[in-house]
């Protein structure tokens, strides 16, 4: 067996979690395998919203195998409020949620250091969600971060020793003020390291492999976005991970001849939030427009995003760096009042076109638009493609043309039955 891939395209909040929801039937085995609290996945159903934050989004599915990769870093206060929300609903996950031993923790003296580095930049700031994720990617590829394992092993003595030398840091190098906070944030936090204690941990990685072996199906959950990567990026506003298809093989310890498919998800137009360059951005009416219909708020910051049309040349980029087998367009129907829509299919550069995504992002890139006509029409209620409008038709082959990947999934609103296969 292998292990098909589902992540996003452009920066992030494409609708991952909700496409996990559709697609785990499918599957045995649902896994997170990078990113941490600041990725909010979004499922509704039932005419009930759910967030999710850490857990990876085939919960609601039953009792399927639900796994927490080691790439994953972990907050135990954000991850017991999840639970215990969850629980409040009727899901008790102690049976079906495993937890790799190699995960990162994220320390209340991260956060502290997320917020005390971006107040350090002023202006130039990343636009961190101040969840301490970038601290805790930092302390783990300086070999000085702490791990679910560690919980098992001496670990009032290694936590002491660790924040220790963040509050050096904070103090010294600072000059920020830690202390009311940090005690505020410790309760809760040595609350969700016993909440953790109740669950599965496992050497996930022989875990899978072995689930695998047993001929198990499995679909790997990225957060953020390709354009988010840590690589691959708009460096340096970016998250701290790797959020392309490879971070699957490094997140879960799995080798690269074990990914099958590879899911692309997509919104039909673009959105990000926090700092860094953003080529289809409009600051206008049509701007606020998206972000009005699209209810387009950051799931776990509540942070209003930037929205611009679709932009073919960053995710034709996205699509080379992870191999997209299958296309999934999210949000057609945020689309649905607009007489004339614009898709970006090319950069003009310093005066030269091109179509490839460049290294960096400045003033002299200028998006150069197709226009194509709207539909005009509401998609909330279409069930079938044979009900598709004939410019959402037209809008859909332009894009696939364009890209060279067919796109399988059409969502035309928020609840999972509200999702079309092609």
């Amino acid at each position: 067996m292998q292990v098909d891939v589902l992540l996003g395209l452009q920066w992030g909040d494409e609708g991952k979690g909700k496409v996990v929801d559709v697609l785990t039937p499918r599957y045995d085995v649902i896994t997170r395998f990078q990113g941490g609290p600041n990725a909010g996945h979004t499922l509704e159903f039932n005419n009930i919203k759910h967030v999710l934050h850490t857990i990876p989004s085939g919960i609601f599915r039953g009792d399927k195998i639900n796994i927490i990769g080691n790439g994953v870093v972990i907050d135990p206060s954000i991850f017991k409020k999840e639970i215990e929300s969850l629980k409040n609903i009727g899901f008790d996950l102690t049976k079906t949620l495993y937890i790799s031993k190699k995960a990162h923790l994220i320390l209340p003296t991260h956060r502290l250091l997320d917020a005390a580095s971006e107040a350090a930049k002023g202006e130039l700031k990343i636009g961190s969600t101040l969840k301490g994720i970038g601290p805790t990617y930092r302390d783990k590829i300086g070999r000085e971060g702490l791990r679910i394992g560690d919980i098992l092993h001496n670990f009032k003595e290694k936590y002491q020793e660790r924040v220790a030398q963040h509050i050096e840091l904070l103090t010294k190098f600072y000059q920020f003020d830690y202390k009311q906070a940090l005690e505020d944030y410790e309760k809760e936090w040595f609350e969700g390291i016993e909440v953790i204690k109740q669950f599965q941990l496992i050497d996930s990685e022989h875990f899978i492999n072995n689930l695998l072996l047993a001929g198990k199906s499995v679909i790997a959950e990225g957060a953020q976005g390709t354009m988010l990567d840590i690589d691959f990026g708009s460096y340096p506003f970016v998250t701290s991970s790797n959020t392309i298809a490879a971070g699957a093989c490094t997140g879960l310890g799995i080798a690269p001849n074990k990914i099958g498919k590879v899911y692309g998800i997509f919104k039909a137009y673009c959105t990000r939030v926090g700092s860094g360059p953003f080529p289809t951005e409009l600051l206008d009416g049509t701007g606020e427009t998206l972000r009005r219909i699209g209810k387009e708020y950051g799931a776990t910051t509540g942070r209003p995003r930037r929205c611009g049309w679709l932009d073919l040349v960053a995710l034709r980029y996205a699509i080379m760096i992870d191999g997209v087998t299958d296309l999934i367009m999210m949000k057609a129907d945020v689309m649905d009042r607009f007489e004339t829509i614009k898709i970006c299919t090319s950069y003009s550069i310093s005066g030269v076109i091109t179509k490839d995504f460049p290294n960096e992002i400045d003033d002299q890139v200028t998006p150069v638009y197709t226009e194509l006509k709207g539909w005009k029409t509401d998609l909330t209620e279409v069930d079938h493609t044979s009900k598709f409008p004939e410019e959402l038709s037209n809008y859909i082959q332009f894009i696939e043309e364009y890209l060279g990947v067919p796109v399988t999934i059409v969502s035309v609103g928020p609840n999972r039955s509200q999702t079309i296969e092609r």
